[in-house]
């Protein structure tokens, strides 16, 4: 069981950047997915989570109307698409995953509702 971040860098405000999530040795499609970061001398913090079908998104107010988060079954992968981008996004991106049939929208920013973690990706946004 694997997932595997990618895309972090280095952006100006006001740039974008899309992160992938991609994940092996399990049934993925079954899995609902959040993005969550950590920003130096902050906790973790949800960002947003998608269903195992792809069809409901939950997002956390500093982000909505920003980024977007999708998901590619055939390739595995979950997407963030991160537009408008603010220095105070700064952080470390985890995907994590958990599965989709114990997936509660109204908790989807808990941690301990995911099992299983990237090692994350850095994301840094100067002014």
């Amino acid at each position: 069981v694997q997932l595997v971040e990618s895309g972090g860098g280095l952006v100006q405000a006001g740039g974008s950047l899309r992160l992938s999530c991609t994940a092996s040795g399990f049934a993925f499609d079954m899995h609902a997915v959040g993005w969550f970061r950590q920003a130096p001398g902050k906790e973790r913090e949800g960002v947003a989570s998608i269903s195992d079908s792809g069809d409901t998104a939950y997002y956390a107010d500093s982000v909505k109307g920003r980024f977007t988060i999708s998901r590619d079954s055939a390739k595995n992968t979950v997407y963030l698409q991160m537009n408008s981008l603010k220095p105070e996004d700064t952080a470390v991106y985890y995907c994590a995953s958990t599965r989709g049939t114990l997936w509660e929208g109204s908790i989807w920013y808990r941690e301990v509702e995911y099992d299983f973690w990237g090692q994350g990706t850095q994301v840094t946004v100067s002014s």
